[in-house]
């Protein structure tokens, strides 16, 4: 059976489907032939389209990544696109549409609806690929299985409307060997600068508005440490030197961490790659900061949202203002780059909180601060209930964006607390002042444009060499 896998996603610098190149090694050990269809290097769409079409397959899955860009300022919609794609795929083919992918996982009955496919796969996609392929096979209708041959997370249309079947999570060791070679994995680093790999999947933790444990799995399962270095040297044998994680947040469990960090400096790619991770500022000591320096890391992202403990507290996050110091110290000890991300204008945020935050990260010091200033609202997050608690959409103050007929939240929609009265941004910017440092929540001035999403600044930078996490790289721009 031959399985089209699309990338629809076409943000600029390029990003690689990581997903698709995990899928495929499993369609293959299954004994099927999977084939790339790769939109975000395509020159022209149709004609890409006509000419996989051309080679006959027999299922067509599509990822989506991201179903905007999560960006306030911009509220940059990317499903009427990837809709309009595969309105193409279905006129040249057949064969039926499946969509997956995070961004998919995240509102899956609400996408398949929306985009016109024939079928979703929600979560983890390697073994329901595999099933799906087999179900079509046999010509059996992959929505009416017995139990034993059921496609986990499949979404599909039914006399009831769309029904989802129940997700397994799946144990990460008994994948095969990820060989990293489906993609065009080197032409993604020249163009996009760095490449994805994780450690683990899943997110136990019930911070409010995180889509991470609705489209991952709130049960956190591990990868073992031998399996990511393997990774890595496939990586680095396409001359990929530098990466960056997948995971939700790197540190969580430590302990896997601090192992994962072991097994690269055992096997000697502590000096061969650099790498960057996104971290919680909690559990971090300065263990952990001198082992992943010893192991390649490059820079830290954490997820700090506040420097104000209410609002952390209000967030649904696991630590406290004190740790984002606790962070600093252990990064400047072990001499390792790290920005915070601030997450402002969330539930009771205040002119105060937001203040008191920005004053916070500001003392601490750290080599960036990101400021996402509103809160998306996603589908299956403790947010997105609060929200609905409050009353209807169209009246309620504190949301911004697409509010009618939006009852999914499939179309951007941020909370943006009424407490920081009528002009935050301008609020933002004023407290921030000229601070180098702060990459700013809106407009497009672009020394200092905190979105990556057809950053020009930040492209012209990759063609000129650079490469790493994006923010670090703006971060050496600024400094030069």
């Amino acid at each position: 059976m031959k399985a089209l896998l699309v990338n629809t996603n076409l943000m600029r610098p390029p990003v690689a489907p990581v997903g698709l190149d995990y899928l495929a090694d499993s369609i293959r050990a299954a004994g099927h032939e999977p084939m790339l269809l790769d939109l975000c290097f395509s020159a022209d769409v149709k004609a890409d389209i006509e000419a996989a079409s051309r080679q006959g397959p027999h299922l067509i899955g599509c990822t989506v990544r991201n179903t905007d860009d999560c960006y306030f300022a911009s509220g940059a919609f990317f499903l009427s696109g990837i809709r309009d794609i595969i309105a193409s795929l279905r006129r040249c083919s057949g064969a039926p549409v499946v969509l997956g992918g995070v961004g998919f996982s995240v509102m899956p009955e609400a996408v398949v609806e929306f985009c016109g496919a024939d079928y979703g796969i929600a979560g983890e996609g390697e073994e329901a690929i595999v099933r799906l392929l087999g179900a079509l096979e046999k010509r059996s209708d992959p929505a009416r299985l017995p139990d034993a041959d059921r496609i986990p997370g499949l979404v599909f249309r039914s006399e009831r409307g769309m029904r989802r079947s129940p997700a397994v999570d799946l144990d990460l060791e008994q994948l095969p060997s990820r060989t990293r070679s489906f993609l065009d994995n080197r032409r993604y680093f020249t163009e996009g600068g760095q490449a994805g790999f994780e450690t683990r999947r899943g997110c136990p933790r019930s911070c409010i508005y995180c889509a991470d444990p609705v489209a991952k799995g709130r049960r956190t399962r591990l990868l073992p440490p031998r399996r990511v270095v393997d990774e890595l040297r496939a990586l680095l044998g396409q001359g990929i030197d530098h990466l960056h994680t997948c995971d939700p947040e790197f540190n969580v469990p430590l302990a896997h961490a601090h192992d994962v960090c072991r097994a690269m400096i055992a096997n000697g790619l502590g000096d061969r790659i650099r790498w960057f991770a996104y971290c919680s500022p909690a559990p971090f000591d300065e263990e952990t900061a001198v082992l992943m320096r010893r192991a390649g890391c490059a820079g830290i992202d954490f997820g700090a949202d506040s420097g104000n403990d209410r609002m952390l507290h209000r967030l649904g996050r696991q630590f406290r203002a004190a740790d984002l110091e606790t962070t600093a110290r252990a990064c400047r000890q072990a001499a390792i780059p790290f920005m915070y991300d601030l997450m402002l204008g969330g539930p009771d945020e205040t002119v105060d909180s937001l203040r008191e935050s920005l004053d916070l990260v500001r003392r601490i010091g750290p080599d960036c601060v990101g400021i996402s200033l509103g809160v998306r609202v996603y589908e299956g997050t403790p947010l997105a209930d609060e929200v609905r608690r409050t009353g209807p959409m169209e009246t309620n103050p504190a949301l911004r964006g697409e509010r009618l007929g939006n009852g999914q939240f499939l179309r951007p929609v941020f909370y943006l607390s009424p407490g920081l009265g009528p002009d935050p941004a301008a609020l933002v910017r004023d407290a921030v002042g000229d601070d180098p440092r702060f990459f700013l929540p809106g407009g497009r001035e672009e020394a200092r444009d905190y979105n990556y999403n057809d950053n020009e600044i930040l492209e012209r930078a990759i063609r000129d060499g650079a490469r790493g996490a994006y923010w670090d790289i703006l971060r050496r721009m600024r400094a030069v």
